[in-house]
C-alpha cells in the first residue's frame, strides 16, 4: 500500500505522554501514513520511547538531536524527510482522534485543495490522575464550522483563528512551494507560519470534526501555562504581532480584524489577568505597549466589542 501521509512528531521529555501520542496513531482508521519521530535531546526515556515505537513499527522512523535545539527546529528536521504526497504534525504529548487521517488527508484528495484544517479539543487534568476533554472552543468552531471546500482567507477570513500546525494536513508540494518553514528562536512558533499558510495558499479547506486532542500538562510544562515568565510573554506578543504583519502585508484586512478581535477578547483578558499581579512593572509595560500598537488597527474589531471590554481595553493601553 502507498504511503500517503508523513507525520512529523517532535517530542522533548515527553515520557508520560509519548505513549498515548503514538497509539492515537496507530489507532487511525486510515493506514497509509509513515511518522518521523524527533528526541529533541531529551533526558528523560523519551528516546526510549520513541525506539520501541520503532522496533515494533515500521512505519516509525526515529531521529535523534545530539543537543536541544527547540520545536521549531525539530519539526524543520522532520520535513527534510518527508516524501509523501501530504504531511501533517503531532506533538508527542497530544492525541490524534482514530479519524483523523482519514477526515484530514479525504478532504484534500477531494478537492485538490492545499490544506485543511479541522477542529480540536483540549485535555485538561482532572481530581482523579486522568484527563477530561473539553468542548470545541468559539473561535476553533468559527475556524472550521460549518465544513468548507476549496476556499481562501478572502472568503473565510475566521480562518486565521486556528493558529496550531497540528490540527492540519497539508500537500508536501504546498510546503515546498511556498518555502515554508518553523522560525527557530521562538516559543510561539505556530502563529506566523500559520498565517502564511493561510496567505500563501490558493484554497483550503476547514472540516468541523475534532482530529486533535490537545493535552493541557499536569506539571505546567507547556509554554502557553508558563506565560508570567517575561521572556514568554515577549515572544508570544512577538508572535501575535508577527502574524498580523503576515495578514497586513498579503492584504487580507477583514482576516486582520478577526484576528485582532480575538487577540482583545481571549488573548488580553489572559495576560491581563496575569499583569495585575506580576512582582516587575515590566510585565504591564510590555503589555500595555503592545495594546495600544494593536488597537490603534482594531477599527471594525473595536466596534464589535461590548462597553466592558473596551474600558478593559482602554484601561491596559493606559500602562
Amino acid at each position: 500500500m502507498r504511503t500517503s501521509i508523513t507525520m512529523i512528531v517532535p517530542g522533548w521529555n515527553v515520557g508520560p505522554y509519548a505513549p498515548a501520542a503514538l497509539a492515537s496513531l496507530r489507532a487511525q482508521t486510515r493506514t497509509d501514513w509513515n511518522a518521523v519521530l524527533i528526541d529533541d535531546a531529551s533526558d528523560d526515556d523519551t528516546a526510549e520511547i520513541f525506539d520501541a515505537a520503532a522496533a515494533a513499527d515500521e512505519r516509525f522512523r526515529v531521529v535523534r538531536h545530539g543537543a536541544r535545539r527547540g520545536l521549531g527546529a525539530a519539526r524543520n528536521t522532520g520535513l527534510t524527510l518527508v516524501g509523501t504526497p501530504f504531511l501533517g504534525f503531532l506533538d508527542a504529548d497530544d492525541e490524534l482522534t482514530p479519524s483523523a487521517l482519514a477526515v484530514l488527508v479525504g478532504a484534500l484528495e477531494e478537492t485538490g485543495s492545499d490544506f485543511v484544517a479541522g477542529a480540536y479539543t483540549r485535555l485538561r487534568p482532572d481530581a482523579n490522575g486522568g484527563y477530561r476533554e473539553g468542548e470545541v472552543q468559539p473561535w476553533v468552531k468559527a475556524a472550521t464550522a460549518p465544513a468548507r471546500r476549496a476556499t481562501t482567507l478572502g472568503d473565510h477570513p475566521s480562518a486565521g483563528g486556528n493558529i496550531v500546525a497540528w490540527s492540519k494536513a497539508s500537500r508536501t508540494s504546498f510546503w515546498r512551494r511556498a518555502g515554508l518553514a518553523f522560525p527557530e528562536d521562538r516559543l510561539y512558533e505556530d502563529q506566523v507560519i500559520a498565517q502564511q499558510m493561510y496567505t500563501r495558499a490558493r484554497r483550503f479547506d476547514t472540516v468541523a470534526d475534532v482530529v486533535v486532542r490537545w493535552r493541557v500538562r499536569p506539571d505546567g510544562s507547556s509554554i502557553t501555562q508558563q506565560e508570567e515568565r517575561l521572556e514568554v510573554l515577549r515572544d508570544c506578543l512577538d508572535a501575535m504581532e508577527g502574524g498580523l504583519d503576515v495578514l497586513r502585508t498579503a492584504g487580507f484586512p477583514a482576516a486582520v480584524q478577526e484576528r485582532v478581535h480575538l487577540i482583545l477578547t481571549m488573548d488580553l483578558p489572559r495576560l491581563t489577568a496575569i499583569a495585575h499581579s506580576h512582582p516587575d512593572p515590566t510585565y504591564r509595560r510590555l503589555l500595555g505597549a503592545f495594546t495600544r500598537r494593536v488597537w490603534s488597527h482594531a477599527e471594525a474589531a473595536r466596534a464589535r466589542l461590548d462597553p466592558t471590554q473596551r474600558s478593559r481595553v482602554d484601561a491596559v493601553t493606559l500602562w
